[in-house]
């Protein structure tokens, strides 16, 4: 993949943000367990960082998803999970369909203001009783007079706390359920919505909701392109959710390995430093190894997906690879930290945590594994 000097000014750009306004704020951020998002979102906005990819009638830089990937990579910097979590529902999975299949006056109401950092945006996808299994939520939308009147709950919404909107799926018809589902624009301060916040492991500066809708009324102009499309936008939200998530992983494994190398050089045990176990050393060789090879790969994909070719395969296998390599990098290395990798404060003891979430947020392994048995054709009674 070829980088211009535009990729190179926004890497800077947003590694410089990182340093100075969200690296020494994360302890504070962790311990309350939140962030500042409309505050941080406007700065972002600001810089015109939230709308890389977004046409410049709606306050974009109308750039391609490369951009877009060069953000996601930096924001690895960050020492916290969550924040760069947050912000990437923002840019590239509460937004993506609304940019591309959105009215113009839904556009300039609810895009164009997410783009400025005046509006927090969330993603209202997974539910109680299921999270990857798209095709069978429960959240209905119904007709009446000129409204769409919505009932039902979405959990694990990320943003959702604080969010001024929500790109909600919800079952809009009684068809087949590929097929009976439509992504609907819900202002969040609309009567019938109660929040609850839930309490996780990991990703803690991010704040994390289940959310009610108890008979909440939008206009149907709120709808995004077509009814019962939903199924198919959302499925083409979750590539660049699933691109930007991998390369989001990247700098971030990068730094936990340059950590433990500075770490074990300068940790001595029986006589020496730790970095002169062969162990040790030949280990930490391979992990950066396994990032190289993850680097090349959603670089590729990113490649092929700017060139507007399907890349559900490459996306898919990334999203596997980089869920599973950043807990091994994570576990690798808290393991040659020894006792101190195991206190709370600790950087890997945090990415340990915020780690575990990239195989389960976004599409489970086991979600992204099927999909590539069933393109390579080796699902049981399947051929490619």
């Amino acid at each position: 993949m070829q980088f211009t000097t535009e990729h190179r000014q926004i890497d800077d750009t947003v590694t410089r943000f990182v340093e100075q306004e969200l690296n020494p704020h994360v302890a504070e951020w962790e311990a309350a367990e939140e962030f500042p998002s409309h505050e941080v979102f406007k700065k972002l906005g600001n810089l015109g960082l939230l709308g890389l990819k977004y046409p410049e009638e709606y306050g974009g830089a109308g750039l391609d998803f490369s951009y877009s990937m060069v953000m996601a990579e930096a924001l690895g910097a960050c020492h916290c999970g969550g924040v760069p979590m947050a912000i990437g529902v923002q840019t590239d999975m509460a937004t993506p369909a609304l940019a591309r299949f959105g009215s113009d006056e839904l556009r300039r109401e609810f895009l164009a203001p997410t783009i400025a950092g005046d509006y927090v945006a969330c993603l209202g996808v997974s539910e109680p009783g299921g999270g990857s299994d798209v095709a069978a939520i429960k959240t209905t939308a119904r007709k009446d007079g000129g409204d769409y009147v919505i009932n039902g709950s979405k959990m694990w919404i990320t943003n959702g706390l604080k969010a001024d909107w929500c790109c909600l799926l919800a079952n809009t018809s009684e068809g087949p359920a590929h097929k009976n589902k439509s992504l609907i624009v819900v202002p969040m301060d609309a009567p019938g919505i109660t929040k609850q916040k839930i309490k996780k492991i990991g990703m803690m500066s991010s704040d994390t909701a289940l959310l009610f809708f108890d008979n909440v009324r939008v206009p149907q102009r709120h709808l995004i392109g077509q009814e019962g499309l939903g199924f198919t936008f959302q499925m083409l939200q979750f590539q660049e959710e699933r691109l930007w998530g991998a390369a989001s992983t990247l700098r971030s494994m990068d730094r936990l390995i340059d950590l433990t190398i500075a770490y074990t050089r300068e940790r001595k045990a029986f006589g020496k430093s730790l970095l002169d176990n062969q162990a040790i050393h030949f280990r930490l060789a391979e992990l950066r190894t396994e990032v190289e090879a993850l680097r090349a790969l959603t670089y590729r994909a990113v490649e092929q997906y700017v060139a507007g070719k399907d890349v559900t395969r490459l996306a898919s296998m990334a999203k596997l690879k980089c869920g599973r390599l950043s807990r091994e990098v994570a576990d690798s290395c808290l393991q040659f930290w020894g006792g101190m990798g195991f206190t709370w404060d600790n950087p890997i003891s945090q990415a340990y945590r915020d780690s575990r979430l990239v195989s389960i947020g976004g599409g489970a392994d086991e979600v992204m594994l099927g999909i590539i048995c069933k393109l390579e054709g080796t699902l049981p009674g399947k051929a490619a």
